[in-house]
């Protein structure tokens, strides 16, 4: 685990839609110290806790792929009862803040770097398929395939009222529970265009969905990992 200090920042991804034009919505997010894993949780970690395989089963340091929120979650509890400890999945703003690099950030466009292959596999790069966790850069905190290799569960909902749900525009350790939709954050392997990739949608003028996925909690494709965290 790697700790990410606390701060504050823009969350300037998401939108509404205000009649025909559609408008950012930035929301000022402060966030307490966490924990966050340096590698997503890999098949070899996954049969350690569950004593099962995950489907499509390769083993050693390949992510944990097709591993539905529900199942995540039952991995999660088990973990903490051999462990003692409080591990979690990341909120959503947790993640962000941590893939732009926490405040070491360099402003990047993907996780660590302006060039998408030295940080990410992807559609070009892949072959089609995951590939063992940290063989890419890592990124300012030193945390690796944060951009790419496989979609990465957050704890939070998606409300199909808005890509963000917060009550105010200025929030504290926020995380969003309304809807029943999941969020996953990073991209993966199979995608090729590299907005979907972006951590800076700043960067990306004309897309501002950027890096954001949403699916049923039961959901399982070889396409979705998870990573784990901690509070301080």
């Amino acid at each position: 685990m790697v700790l990410v200090e606390g701060g504050t920042y823009d969350l300037a991804v998401g939108f509404k839609k205000e009649g025909d034009n559609v408008v950012d919505k930035h929301y000022n997010v402060t966030l307490d110290d966490f924990y966050i894993g340096k590698h997503e949780v890999t098949q070899a970690q996954w049969l350690d806790i569950m004593g099962t395989k995950p489907k499509g089963f390769v083993g050693g340091n390949m992510p944990a792929n097709n591993v539905s929120k529900a199942e995540v979650l039952e991995f999660i509890k088990k973990l903490n009862a051999k462990t003692g400890e409080n591990y979690r999945l990341p909120t959503e703003a947790e993640w962000i803040y941590a893939a732009r690099g926490g405040n070491q950030t360099k402003g990047f466009t993907y996780s660590g770097s302006n060039d998408l292959d030295e940080v990410a596999w992807h559609k070009n790069n892949s072959g089609m398929k995951a590939h063992p966790v940290g063989e890419k850069l890592a990124n300012e905190l030193g945390l690796y395939d944060m951009t790419g290799n496989v979609w990465e569960w957050c704890s939070d909902t998606y409300e199909d009222t808005g890509r963000l749900a917060y009550d105010n525009t200025t929030v504290t350790n926020p995380k969003n529970e309304k809807g029943v939709f999941i969020v996953s954050r990073g991209g993966a392997f199979n995608l090729e265009w590299e907005g979907f990739f972006s951590i800076n949608p700043l960067n990306h003028p004309f897309w501002r969905g950027t890096n954001r996925n949403v699916n049923h909690p039961e959901s399982n494709f070889e396409s979705i990992g998870f990573r784990l965290a901690k509070s301080k």
